[in-house]
């Protein structure tokens, strides 16, 4: 694969006004929850849900990888003194929550989805079958993956990483909650952090950059998969992502600052 910063920030869109281009897109767990800190908000995931059923009808195929943060943080419960690897499980658990929320608004929307998961749970979901979800894919359908890899330690970046390049994905979309982009410091803590346009793979490794961790950056690196990083609360930023207009910051093996 080789695919290079062009599939991120290119023209998807086609003379007809459809979108060409299949996207891995990673959304915020904590987005999920709206205000509230915890749980699902209705209202925020039937807003998402919209969002992706808009590019869907225009002719994207669309997978997702949610977080958990809305629900747990395996490495958060760890320094509360938890078990790693069972707190990761939870997460795990917490990410199927996401999906089984975000599956029900896109039906909702008219939008046909299937979640798989790399936790076998019949009853709910597929398990994890990267051909199936692809012919999913080509059928319209959107594929929401569930339980992370599926093992402690690895994080739901990384799972949308390895997945996005299982299903040959053009770039890995990453909606943030309540940031447009990457900032050499935090931003809500700096008012004077700078945002980045566009930066190298090796440079946000360098800079220990909070992109995704560095597992997740080093597979797209590796692999030249293209990461944009973009605000996932702001109306209307799925179809610009998407359709390659110049939002948030893109990651690829380039750095083109404006």
């Amino acid at each position: 694969m080789n695919k290079g910063a062009d599939a991120t920030q290119g023209d998807h869109k086609r003379d007809d006004g459809t979108i060409s281009g299949r996207f891995m897109l990673k959304l915020s767990g904590e987005a999920f929850a709206g205000g509230g800190g915890l749980g699902v908000d209705p209202d925020v995931v039937h807003a998402i849900a919209r969002e992706i059923a808009a590019v869907v009808r225009d002719g994207a195929e669309i997978a997702v990888v949610i977080g958990g943060g809305n629900f747990f943080r395996g490495a958060e419960l760890q320094q509360r003194g938890m078990d790693r690897a069972r707190s990761d499980y939870m997460g795990m658990l917490g990410t199927v929550m996401n999906c089984l929320a975000l599956q029900d608004f896109l039906e909702k929307e008219g939008i046909d989805s299937r979640v798989q998961t790399a936790i076998t749970m019949g009853q709910v979901a597929e398990p994890y079958i990267p051909l199936r979800a692809v012919r999913h894919m080509e059928k319209g359908r959107v594929v929401i993956f569930g339980a992370g890899m599926g093992m402690p330690y690895f994080s739901t970046d990384t799972t949308a990483a390895q997945r996005a390049l299982e299903i040959d994905a053009e770039a890995l979309l990453m909606g943030k909650n309540g940031v447009d982009g990457v900032y050499d410091s935090d931003p809500k803590a700096n008012p004077d952090a700078v945002k980045f346009d566009a930066l190298e793979y090796g440079e946000v490794i360098a800079r220990d950059l909070k992109v995704a961790d560095a597992t997740a950056i080093t597979l797209c690196r590796d692999n030249q998969l293209p990461i944009l990083v973009f605000e996932l609360t702001l109306e209307g930023n799925i179809a610009r992502a998407v359709k390659g207009e110049k939002i948030g910051t893109l990651v690829s093996d380039r750095s083109t600052r404006a």
